[in-house]
């Protein structure tokens, strides 16, 4: 039976990831890099740090420097600090206060260390969130693909893996959960397809919160 639910927030969360798409576009392209939508896509869940740091391997054969990361990094926050609040994605407070209601855990994994969005939490899901129920780039070293945010998900919650499923709308982060060892649902929430989310490692695949939604109600998940 799963009792804890582990949900990425950008993108599955809050439908900020088109904005996090044009910022990081812009961002790169004032450096010199090249990084169209698509892409960030297929790469969102990594931190920002190891993303700055591939392109330097790529465009300059080098690991970037800290200081070069951090410029780089904080240009890109800037940007996306004077964007428009992002909303929830449709669906997921109904579905939240679902869970909070049938006593379910519910955890964020997320490579953001972004603290405006973090704080959006409590005043867009009240009472659904808590701090110690967080897993951020502030606790990762390596990241998403790798599994080390959702084991230390597992690790924080003291369940076993089959007890926790992984909500998440990135290829990325959808293989990030799978190498955990957690039953992981993709939610197509942007310009990829579900495919792309099963590819990546995800059991099960929906286009919208709402789908998944019924689906743990048609499981006995959730009660009706």
């Amino acid at each position: 039976m799963f009792t804890t639910f582990f949900f990425d927030m950008d993108g599955t969360l809050f439908d900020s990831m088109p904005m996090h798409a044009q910022c990081w576009e812009e961002a790169m392209g004032h450096y010199g890099f090249q990084f169209p939508q698509r892409d960030v896509y297929l790469n969102e869940g990594r931190t920002g740090q190891a993303v700055i740091d591939e392109f330097f391997l790529t465009y300059h054969n080098r690991h970037a420097t800290n200081d070069e990361i951090e410029e780089l990094y904080n240009y890109k926050t800037h940007l996306f600090e004077v964007q428009p609040e992002p909303p929830a994605v449709n669906g997921v407070a109904e579905l939240l206060e679902h869970l909070h209601r049938d006593g379910k855990q519910v955890y964020v994994v997320t490579g953001s260390g972004q603290l405006s969005l973090l704080n959006r939490l409590e005043r867009h899901f009240p009472g659904i969130f808590a701090k110690e129920r967080m897993v951020t780039a502030f606790d990762c070293k390596i990241g998403k693909p790798h599994p080390e945010p959702y084991l230390k998900a597992i690790e924080k919650s003291g369940i076993a893996p089959e007890q926790g499923m992984v909500i998440e709308n990135a290829p990325l982060g959808c293989t990030s959960g799978h190498r955990a060892g957690l039953f992981t649902v993709g939610i197509n929430t942007g310009i990829l397809t579900t495919q792309d989310l099963i590819d990546a490692g995800a059991d099960i695949a929906f286009d919208s919160m709402e789908q998944f939604h019924q689906y743990l109600i048609s499981q006995n998940v959730l009660t009706k």
